[in-house]
């Protein structure tokens, strides 16, 4: 399950795929690869889960509130690393989203590991002792930020349209069969609107999975 390096297979998305509104660049984003190849061994993981939040209009988007030292990211340019400290205990990686100066982003809710497991379940500090056990890897956005070594120290702001960088977003070819559509989840405003992303039937995406509506 475990390989050397990203597969070379892997093409690095384009500052134009996030220069859109977040809700396509949230349906575009699952099967996605996310790539950390700074890593002891580097780590691949197929984005399975994602919420999109849609700027100062959006009463749960952390833009909302304006451009502050917190959250400029969301208003620069499209397709960077936004960070953020939840809960006093873990991280969550989002992306910006539409063109710079306007506010949007897509929050990362899963993943589903391809390479790096290992390394993965290290930074986790758990045991993987069969393959049931890997959803606890990376189903859940603090989960996996931990398994990926994300921190707002470390990634805030960095450019995941960079092959070259530490951490980045890119395509393998892998096309979806279905995406689910639901209200986003954990969370007190807006929590109506249906912008929570999932592959259908996939195993690694947290929270529940009753659909108000499936896009085949």
């Amino acid at each position: 399950m475990t390989s050397s390096k990203p597969s070379a297979l892997i093409r690095p998305l384009d500052q134009a795929f996030f220069a859109r509104n977040p809700r396509p660049v949230a349906r575009g984003l699952l099967g996605k690869v996310l790539v950390r190849q700074d890593a002891p061994t580097p780590l691949t993981a197929r984005i399975v889960e994602v919420e999109a939040y849609l700027g100062a209009n959006d009463p749960a988007a952390h833009s909302a509130a304006g451009n502050t030292p917190r959250n400029s990211v969301l208003f620069g340019p499209p397709g960077h690393a936004y960070v953020y400290f939840i809960y006093g205990n873990h991280y969550c990686l989002n992306v910006s989203c539409e063109p710079e100066g306007r506010a949007g982003g897509v929050l990362f809710r899963a993943l589903e590991p391809l390479s790096g497991v290992e390394e993965m379940a290290r930074a986790r500090g758990i045991e993987i002792h069969s393959d049931k056990d890997l959803p606890k890897l990376t189903s859940g956005p603090g989960r996996l930020a931990a398994a990926f070594c994300i921190t707002r120290a470390r990634d805030n702001g960095i450019d995941l349209t960079s092959s070259a960088g530490s951490l980045w977003i890119g395509d393998d070819g892998y096309r979806s069969r279905g995406i689910s559509i639901t209200p986003r989840i954990g969370i007190t405003k807006a929590a109506e609107y249906p912008l929570r992303y999932f592959l259908t039937g996939n195993r690694f995406v947290s929270g529940p999975k009753t659909l108000p509506r499936v896009d085949k």
